[in-house]
């Protein structure tokens, strides 16, 4: 079986690099190497067609797929069989009844790629701008003209809103559209745009200030039972996502190295009082009753500088201790760090902008 995935494979690879086919015929290609595990750089060693350019076939070609879907005619399918794959990538961001229309736009009208990225926007745009408008209507092309109406009568350069105003009449539908475009020939109030609010942009600049999101057994006394009953959690990406299949608690730390560099961390909640030695002292203003342990279950052995979750009876709960010699009950884990809990007074504090700033 193996190998017979294999011949299919190297037959896919040669089928892409001779071109042979059509486009939709690359595109569900690339697709069907992607998810058996082939990366696209890969994909581009064996066959030639480029990351990027693997990508637009891929979305056009489901594009395509959502048109036949949508019922579009016989000769807007035979129009994108053979060409267009750039054209169906610009329609991605459009509904599927958009999709449709925009394509059939596209072959009435011959539109190249840039006017097709401009009507994509428009129509996007004008999505967001519910109810019929006093002079468009809501047909694909009084909505874009709607936009170029609104476009234009922003525009204090005369030769562009003269281009603006031609490429409304190019698509507008009803006379109530085209009177309300030639009114803006003689009429050349300026109405000021709404500026575009910036976004609201972050970085995470170090690992520290990415969150490290530890599953949290319980709270002491604990059993072996309760400890290895605890999922292990799997950060992936660039953030760090975690997948949380069912029921947890969790908590937030800061990515820091001891954490990072863990095998399989668990949080415990752990009096302060049986801890096996005393916390260093501290100008703690509110008395610190219970800590947070993190515990690596990755590191069962044992080691003399370390601090070692062990289970002297499956009767009793487990114990914290430090074994000068290796012990004979089993280790469930290795301590990496006791977490204090925040001293803030006041959470007003972190959340008045004006007084972080003094």
């Amino acid at each position: 079986m193996s190998h017979d995935l294999d011949s299919q494979t190297a037959q896919l690879l040669q089928r892409l690099r001779r071109k042979e086919g059509t486009w939709q015929d690359w595109g569900q290609g690339c697709q069907h190497l992607q998810k058996a595990g082939h990366s696209p750089q890969a994909i581009f060693e064996a066959t030639g067609i480029e990351p990027i350019h693997q990508n637009q076939l891929i979305i056009a070609a489901q594009v395509a797929q959502s048109l036949r879907a949508g019922n579009a005619s016989p000769s807007v399918l035979a129009y994108f069989q053979e060409r267009g794959s750039d054209l169906l990538y610009e329609l991605r961001v459009l509904s599927q009844s958009d999709r449709v229309a925009a394509a059939t736009l596209i072959v009435e009208k011959q539109l190249d790629r840039a006017t097709v990225h401009e009507v994509c926007r428009a129509l996007k745009t004008m999505s967001y701008q519910k109810g019929e408008s006093e002079d468009f209507t809501d047909t694909l092309g009084d909505r874009i003209g709607h936009y170029y109406w609104q476009l234009a009568r922003q525009q204090r350069d005369l030769a562009q809103r003269s281009r603006l105003i031609a490429q409304g009449f190019r698509f507008v539908d009803s006379q109530r559209g085209r009177r309300a475009l030639e009114a803006l020939l003689t009429d050349l109030t300026v109405v000021s745009a709404t500026p575009q609010p910036r976004l609201p942009l972050y970085r995470l600049e170090t690992a520290e200030e990415l969150p490290y999101l530890v599953p949290v057994a319980g709270c002491a006394p604990l059993t072996a039972a309760a400890l290895t009953a605890v999922p292990a959690l799997k950060p992936t990406g660039v953030f760090s996502l975690v997948n949380v299949e069912r029921p947890l608690t969790v908590v937030a730390l800061p990515g820091w190295q001891v954490l990072l560099n863990a095998v399989d961390p668990v949080a415990l909640l752990w009096p302060v009082a049986e801890l096996p030695a005393e916390l260093p002292n501290s100008d703690n203003l509110i008395p610190i009753t219970q800590v947070l342990l993190i515990v690596d279950r990755g590191q069962q052995e044992w080691q003399g500088d370390r601090y070692l979750l062990i289970e002297e009876t499956t009767a009793e709960p487990l114990r914290l201790a430090w074994c000068p010699q290796a012990p004979s009950a089993p280790i469930l884990g290795q301590l990496l760090l006791v977490l204090r809990p925040a001293q803030i007074l006041d959470n007003t504090v972190n959340r008045e902008l004006w007084l972080l700033e003094e």
